[in-house]
């Protein structure tokens, strides 16, 4: 359906201007650009921000001393309500179920990072796809969907959403004629996740950008496994960024939590009319442990992509592995789209070991300094086995469609040493 009423008109744009710089990516020295944000608050309310860069906006974006003690880091306001000093007379809060200073202060931070001026955060990544959903859907509406893409999302739109007649098409979304076709009949929005977890396949954003503005549509993308660090799909043209921001964005296992960021108020008052009646707000505290993990961001998303890269190359050398699929190599089929819209490889592997399923059961199995468990963007290396974890709620057929082999082994490299990684893997791929 035509999705004009779904758009506002733009308020002020946050100001950005790019430098050409040289830095790596898999070895290789590659253009990429240097991004100099403006925004209306870095510190406290009222001072106008210079130009500052992404690793300063990581650490002071949206937050200030607090005004009452020169407490560096902003509080937990842990309340339900808030003393209103006449009827209809308040301080910008009522109640923690519409919104919370905390969880502000996050939103802030978060839209900064993202060059935009509006950002909701919600309890889970799924509860801001949930809210997303239920914002702009209708019963009888269709949406297009990227095929390889988290198991949750999946699961959320085929045995939830289709339950009040809403119509989910899986595309490769890789590929431009499949999508052009898909998006020939009305939908809602179109969603994409690249890269895709777990398969890493990776979707051209500046295309789909232009193939739904074309369709009178909304494109979101699931920025999760690249973050702002990484990937800027606002500057590409998308219209919606998600995150789960219990990944690298808070990058330490403490808190689940999600985002919806954009630079359109229309959407952003739709997205928070639809948090505040569903009651899916982030909590203060996991918002407070949200905001420190940020402060880290730049650090860890550097870290984590040299190890990655590190493993990868010691993966394709293994004589036990069979595939390696890392963008971040020059093997890697979509190497010129990454170069294009990703500054690194990121921190994400796949790779399938020879002997199938059973022989990456043993190598899961066998690891020691990799932890098998069901996350990803952790500061510690997390080893999973998606077949029968993150994607088992998939149907095999769009599991098998998609990419994703009961082989296949997900890895997700932490900030440890890469050489006890390494040889922690060794090991495993050994035993």
């Amino acid at each position: 359906m035509p999705v004009n009423d779904l758009r506002g008109t733009f308020t002020t744009e946050t100001q950005s201007h790019r430098a050409k710089t040289e830095k790596r990516f898999g070895g290789t020295a590659m253009a990429i650009t240097e991004d100099r944000i403006g925004i209306d608050r870095l510190g406290e309310p009222g001072i106008n921000a210079n130009q500052y860069h992404f690793d300063t906006l990581a650490l002071h974006a949206g937050t200030y001393p607090d005004p009452t003690t020169g407490a560096m880091l902003t509080p937990i306001y842990q309340t339900t309500t808030y003393r209103q000093e006449a009827v209809g007379c308040d301080k910008g809060f009522t109640y923690s179920r519409s919104g919370n200073p905390t969880v502000s202060a996050l939103e802030r931070r978060l839209s900064a990072l993202e060059g935009a001026e509006f950002c909701s955060c919600y309890g889970t990544g799924l509860g801001a796809t949930t809210a997303l959903s239920l914002a702009l859907l209708r019963a009888g509406d269709r949406v297009v969907v990227s095929d390889a893409v988290y198991g949750g999302t999946v699961r959320l739109f085929r045995q939830i959403l289709a339950n009040f007649r809403v119509e989910a098409e899986f595309v490769d979304t890789s590929n431009e004629e499949a999508l052009t076709a898909a998006l020939r009949v009305p939908i809602r929005f179109l969603f994409i996740e690249t890269p895709a977890n777990p398969t890493l396949k990776l979707t051209d954003i500046a295309l789909a950008a232009r193939l739904a503005k074309a369709a009178d549509t909304l494109l979101v993308v699931d920025n999760t496994l690249l973050t702002p660090a990484l990937q800027r799909p606002l500057e590409l043209g998308a219209d919606v960024v998600l995150h789960s921001t219990t990944k690298y964005i808070e990058g330490h296992n403490a808190t689940v939590g999600g985002a919806l960021v954009t630079r359109d108020a229309d959407l952003h008052e739709r997205f928070l009319f639809a948090r505040n009646a569903i009651g899916a707000i982030q909590s203060p505290f996991p918002a407070w442990l949200t905001l420190q993990g940020i402060k880290t961001l730049p650090l860890r998303m550097e870290r984590h992509s040299e190890n990655a890269l590190r493993i990868a190359k010691f993966l394709v050398a293994h004589d036990r592995v069979r595939k390696v699929i890392y963008p971040g190599l020059a093997s890697f089929a979509q190497c010129e789209l990454a170069r294009r819209q990703q500054t690194s490889g990121g921190a994400m592997i796949a790779f399938e070991v020879k002997g199938g399923v059973e022989a990456g059961i043993r190598l899961m199995n066998s690891v020691r300094l990799c932890a098998l468990a069901e996350n990803l963007g952790a500061a510690e290396t997390l080893i999973t086995h998606p077949a029968s974890m993150t994607h088992a709620d998939v149907p095999p057929e769009q599991r098998a469609a998609a990419g994703i082999t009961d082989g296949l082994v997900r890895l997700s490299v932490g900030l440890e040493d890469p050489i006890d990684l390494i040889r922690d893997l060794e090991q495993a791929l050994r035993a």
